[in-house]
């Protein structure tokens, strides 16, 4: 198998300065094989296929692609090598197009008419559907992913690294995902493949390496091993089940009356008489195919477009006017999909992206002044409470994992004490103890009286956090039904539509 090899890493090591991201890392990549690496978030993962992609340079050990060594200066070096890579946080452009952006990675683009033609042939094959012509400014998280795998597919490479690609997919395209890679695998492409799902890693996964603080520490078939136990291996023990109980539904919190909003860009979704009630202690569910408005939901109830004038109340105050920092200071709180750039500036420090929605509320900021060191405390709890993987609160937002940005997201916000939470896609990229952890805090925060509304693709994490569940098809939400006794048959005739489209007023 060593000889067979597409790709071998050679005691592989990096550090920076407080962390040693990877120690003495060794495995091995067969040709046509699916090989999951595995890892709590902050595990070096990352750190690991950044090396092999030529982003980052190892400090000591070695590594070997198609038999010769490799270590390419750069991403383009690893191209010409054979190695294509789907970056967790999108690599992509906003003011340019779909074909634009996939140009910008090929060494000699061919003409754009005959690029479009490929690339709208590629995502019909795989059932990722895009507008080579659509602005990406334009696309959903989800459908910027697509961007990503099929950027990657054009390459034909040897090697093919993926990083959490379907985090913001459907299940439908998760599974024509997958079997497009098992394709892949049979003509020989050799795939590394990084994801917190461990039942997608058991079903679809020939062999997984596990990372825990930098170094291997087990190998095995994951497909002889339950979801538990593999979560056990990467925590280095059992993790405790969450708990749901000490809830009970209270009064009216927030109350959505017909909101209607045209879409934001040609390419967005109208909302379209919209309307839900969140009562204190309840966690409401929504879920929804990627653009199907989503992203405007939240951004209208965050505030961040605002809407016609008792469309939105809390607690029987009209905040429909209101713009994010006057709802933040009522109490209405809002995480949105997009962890870095739109809930976190990438080179801000974590102290410096508290104060983007807590400086109000945490008296982080008194008559214009900033107080830095109320700034830095508060950020220093978020991190101690939420386990947030990180030298100290002066690191830079874009120098965390995936995952260990959304743990500190949501902690900024959970922290804050709001009396309701809106949250998109609130375990994103983030382990299974992580979203354990994180899930725990919003059912914690219910428990104390708040109300939490979930937007999400992960069926499984609404079902098991929801007291109630609502569909977004094309801007327009069910009525909301109890998610005891909802099978994912319901939901999944509620999300294409087959609900009647009755909108909820309860």
């Amino acid at each position: 198998m060593i000889d067979a090899a597409v790709f071998q890493a050679k005691g592989i090591g990096k550090s920076y300065p407080g962390v040693r991201a990877n120690d003495g890392v060794s495995f091995t990549v067969a040709p046509g094989e699916i090989h999951a690496l595995l890892g709590e978030n902050g595990a070096g993962k990352s750190t690991l296929v950044k090396m092999i992609y030529g982003l980052v340079r190892p400090d000591d050990g070695e590594m070997v692609l198609n038999g010769q060594p490799h270590h390419p200066a750069d991403p383009r070096a690893a191209r010409a090598a054979g190695v294509a890579m789907v970056f967790q946080h999108f690599s992509l452009f906003d003011a340019l197009t779909v074909a634009e952006n996939i140009a910008l990675g090929m060494e000699n683009p061919p003409p754009r008419r005959e690029l479009s033609d490929r690339i709208a042939q590629v995502s019909q094959d795989f059932g990722l559907p895009l507008n080579p012509a659509r602005r990406v400014v334009t696309l959903s998280a989800g459908e910027r992913q697509r961007v990503e795998i099929i950027r990657c597919l054009l390459q034909n490479p040897r090697l093919l690294i993926m990083d959490e690609p379907t985090s913001v997919l459907t299940p439908q395209e998760a599974e024509l995902l997958f079997a497009t890679l098992r394709k892949l695998a049979d003509q020989g492409t050799a795939i590394l493949y990084i994801s917190h799902k461990l039942e997608e890693i058991r079903t679809h996964c020939d062999r997984a390496t596990i990372l825990r603080g930098g170094r291997v520490v087990d190998s095995c078939d994951p497909r002889e091993h339950s979801a538990r136990t593999l979560a056990a291996m990467m925590v280095g023990g059992e993790m405790r089940p969450i708990d749901r109980s000490g809830r009970q539904a209270g009064d009216v919190l927030l109350q959505v009356r017909a909101l209607s909003q045209p879409a934001p860009t040609a390419e967005g979704t109208a909302l379209k008489s919209v309307a839900l009630t969140l009562r204190a202690g309840e966690i409401l569910g929504i879920g929804g195919v990627a653009g199907n408005g989503q992203d405007e939901l939240l951004a209208a109830l965050s505030g961040e477009i605002r809407s016609a004038p008792g469309t939105i109340l809390l607690e029987g105050a009209d905040l429909s006017r209101h713009g994010p920092e006057a709802r933040r200071s009522a109490g209405l709180l809002a995480a949105p999909e997009d962890r870095l750039g739109h809930a976190a500036v990438p080179d801000f420090s974590l102290t410096d992206n508290t104060l983007l929605t807590a400086g109000a509320r945490k008296g982080l900021v008194r008559k214009g002044m900033i107080d830095r060191a109320a700034a830095r405390a508060f950020a220093e709890a978020v991190i101690r409470a939420f386990d947030v993987r990180t030298p100290g609160p002066g690191t830079a937002a874009k120098a965390l994992s995936g995952g260990n940005l959304q743990k500190f997201v949501i902690g900024r916000e959970v922290m804050q004490a709001p009396r309701v939470l809106v949250v998109n896609q609130p375990t994103w990229g983030v382990d299974a103890g992580a979203a354990a952890a994180v899930r725990q805090s919003l059912l914690d925060l219910a428990r104390s009286g708040a109300g939490v509304i979930v937007i999400s693709q992960d069926l499984d994490e609404l079902l098991e956090l929801s007291d109630r569940f609502c569909a977004l098809n094309e801007g327009r939400l069910s009525a909301p039904r109890p998610t005891d006794g909802l099978t994912l048959d319901q939901i999944g005739l509620m999300l294409g539509g087959a609900h009647g489209m009755e909108v909820a007023h309860l």
